[in-house]
C-alpha cells in the first residue's frame, strides 16, 4: 500500500491511498465467505458455494464491494499512521478508482490535530479578586435559615408578594385546555417566578375563592410561543411567620448557644466558598495566561460542533427552567448578537485549551494509571448522581474510557501549569491553590472537607452550597 498526504489548512489534511489488488485478496476471500453463508445454491451446502458459482449467482461487482467496504477502514487507519496524523473526526472518503484485477485508490479529507509551538508555560502569572464576604452575605445566609423555620399561618386579606398560596390553574387555548395545563390545590410562593409569565402581577391583590383570567404565552410544549388564556383560583392565602434573630434561635437551628457564634460559622463557611471560587477563577486566569501566547489552529468543523452542542444544552435548561432564550438574555442584560459573539469566544477558548493541554501532557509524558481512572469515574458518578458500578460500565461499553484518560491528562497538565504559576489576589497577596485536584477540578482537601463535615451543624451545612 502507498499512501501520500497533503496538508489542505494547518487543521486538515487530504490523504492518497493507494491499495494493489493482491493486498485486497484477504477481503475479497473474506467477502465470498461471508456471502456464501448468506445465499442457497442448489447443490451446494450453505457456506460452502465456491467463488465461480458466487460470481454467477449475485455477481462479482457485490463481492468486490463487500471486499472495498472492508479494506477501506484499515487502509485508511493504516495511512494515517504511516503519515504520523491525529484524526479529530470522521473522514470524508471518495473512491477515485477501483478496477477488478488492478486495485483500489481513494481519497480521505479529515480535521487533524494541529502542530503546535509550545511556549514556554513555566512561570505563567495571573491576578484575581480578592476574597470578599460582606455583613450582608452573611445577613442573607442566616436569613434564608430563618426561613426554613419559619411557620405560615392563614390570613384573611388580599394576596401579597411574598405569601404562600394555594391555587387551582388551567390553561385553555382557543376554549381547549391545554394538555398537562390543569392543576389544582397547588402550593405557591408569589414572587417565586418559574410557573407561567403573568401569574405573580394576577396573584397579588386577589382574596379566597376569587377567580382571575390572563393572557400569556407558554414556553414549552406544543404550543410554545403562542396565547393562551389562563384561569387561577386562590383557595388558601398564608404568609410565613419568622422566629426573633436572637440565641434562642441560634440555638434551635444550629449547634451554637450564641446568635454571634452562629454568624461567625456562616461567616468562615461563606469565606471557604469564596476561596474555591477564588482558586478555580484563579486556575482559569492562569490557562487565559498561557492562551495569550500561543495562536493555536482550531478546525472549524470541531468549532461548530460546540458551538451547536452548547446552544442545545442550554435550550434545554431554559426548557426545563421554563425560560425562553429572549428572558434569559433579557435577564443577563445582553443582546442576540452579544450573546453569540461571548459563546463562539468562550469555545474557541477551550478548544484551543484542549490542544494545549494535550500537548503538554504529551511532552510531559503524563500517563493515568488504574487507581486514578477508578477515582475520576466515581467521582464524575457522583457528580452526575449516578450509581458508580452503572456508570463504569456505561462507559466502557461505549467506549468513553479514552476520553475519560484524556481529561485526567488535561487536568494533570493544567495542575503543572498552576503549580508554577503565580497568582495574586487584588491586594497583592499571593493565591494559595492548594484546592487544585489532579483532574484539574477544583475542592477542599479531603482532611479540611472532613473536618468541615464533622464541625457543621446539620441545619447550617443543609443551606450552605459547595462553591
Amino acid at each position: 500500500m502507498k499512501s501520500a498526504v497533503e496538508t489542505l489548512s494547518p487543521t486538515r489534511a487530504k490523504l492518497t491511498v493507494e491499495v494493489p489488488f493482491e493486498e485486497l485478496k484477504p477481503s475479497l476471500d473474506a467477502a465470498y465467505q461471508k456471502i456464501a453463508k448468506q445465499i442457497n445454491v442448489p447443490g451446494f451446502r450453505r457456506g460452502k458455494v465456491p467463488p465461480q458459482v458466487i460470481d454467477r449467482q449475485v455477481g462479482r461487482g457485490l463481492v468486490l464491494d463487500e471486499a472495498v467496504n472492508d479494506v477501506l477502514p484499515k487502509a485508511y487507519v493504516e495511512a494515517l499512521q504511516e503519515n504520523n496524523l491525529t484524526p479529530l473526526a470522521q473522514p470524508e472518503i471518495e473512491v477515485t478508482k477501483f478496477e477488478d484485477n488492478k486495485g483500489l485508490e481513494f481519497t480521505a479529507e479529515v480535521d487533524v490535530k494541529p502542530e503546535i509551538d509550545l511556549p514556554s508555560y513555566e512561570g505563567l502569572t495571573a491576578s484575581v479578586d480578592d476574597v470578599e464576604v460582606s455583613d450582608e452575605d452573611v445577613a442573607e445566609q442566616v436569613d434564608a435559615l430563618r426561613q426554613r423555620f419559619g411557620t405560615l399561618i392563614d390570613v384573611e386579606r388580599p394576596v401579597q408578594d411574598g405569601d404562600f398560596v394555594v391555587i387551582d390553574l388551567v390553561a385553555r387555548h382557543d376554549g381547549e385546555v391545554v394538555e398537562g395545563a390543569e392543576i389544582s390545590g397547588f402550593s405557591y410562593q408569589v414572587g417565586k417566578g418559574g410557573m407561567v409569565d403573568g401569574l405573580d402581577e394576577a396573584l397579588v391583590g386577589m382574596s379566597v375563592d376569587e377567580e382571575k383570567v390572563f393572557t400569556t404565552q407558554l414556553v414549552s410544549g406544543d404550543l410554545v410561543g403562542q396565547d393562551v388564556e389562563v384561569s387561577v383560583k386562590v383557595t388558601q392565602v398564608q404568609e410565613q411567620e419568622l422566629p426573633e434573630l436572637d440565641d434562642d434561635f441560634a440555638q434551635e437551628a444550629s449547634e451554637f448557644d450564641t446568635l454571634d457564634e452562629l454568624r461567625a460559622d456562616v461567616r468562615e463557611r461563606l469565606v471557604r466558598g469564596k476561596r474555591l471560587e477564588q482558586a478555580a477563577a484563579a486556575r482559569d486566569a492562569v490557562l487565559e495566561a498561557l492562551l495569550e501566547k500561543v495562536e493555536v489552529p482550531l478546525p472549524e468543523t470541531m468549532v461548530t460542533e460546540e458551538l451547536n452542542a452548547r446552544r442545545a444544552s442550554l435550550e434545554q435548561q431554559l426548557q426545563f427552567s421554563g425560560l425562553t432564550l429572549e428572558k434569559y438574555l433579557e435577564d443577563e442584560k445582553q443582546t442576540q448578537e452579544e450573546f453569540e459573539a461571548d459563546l463562539e469566544r468562550r469555545v474557541r477558548d477551550a478548544v484551543a485549551a484542549q490542544f494545549l493541554l494535550d500537548e503538554i501532557a504529551d511532552k510531559e509524558e503524563m500517563g493515568v494509571d488504574q487507581g486514578e481512572l477508578t477515582q475520576y469515574m466515581i467521582r464524575r458518578a457522583q457528580q452526575s448522581g449516578q450509581d458508580p458500578q452503572e456508570f463504569v460500565n456505561h462507559m466502557f461499553e461505549h467506549n468513553h474510557v479514552p476520553d475519560l484518560i484524556q481529561e485526567i491528562r488535561r487536568g494533570k497538565a493544567l495542575q503543572l501549569l498552576v503549580e508554577g504559576a503565580e497568582v495574586k489576589d487584588g491586594s497583592g497577596n499571593v493565591v494559595e491553590l492548594k484546592n487544585l485536584q489532579a483532574d484539574g477540578s477544583i475542592g477542599e482537601p479531603q482532611e479540611e472537607a472532613d473536618e468541615a463535615a464533622d464541625e457543621a451543624p446539620e441545619a447550617a451545612a443543609e443551606e450552605t452550597t459547595e462553591a
